[in-house]
């Protein structure tokens, strides 16, 4: 049997790992405008943990 693979939230994860790294690509003249001390992502979705099978909510600090 084929696992369905949730590009959703993958790309979520990386989006919100290389936050700054992505504005810096694709908006790299709104980057002068942003504090990259002062970045939260806040995320209300829910996610099952893939090697726990638990799930959690994400929320970026």
């Amino acid at each position: 049997m084929t696992e369905k693979i949730d590009y959703d939230h993958l790309f979520k994860e990386l989006i919100s790992t290389f936050c700054i790294e992505f504005i810096e690509l694709f908006f790299p003249k709104v980057l002068k405008y942003v504090d990259t001390n002062s970045v939260t992502l806040l995320d209300k979705e829910i996610f099952t943990d893939v090697t726990a099978g638990d799930k959690y909510g994400l929320l970026i600090a």
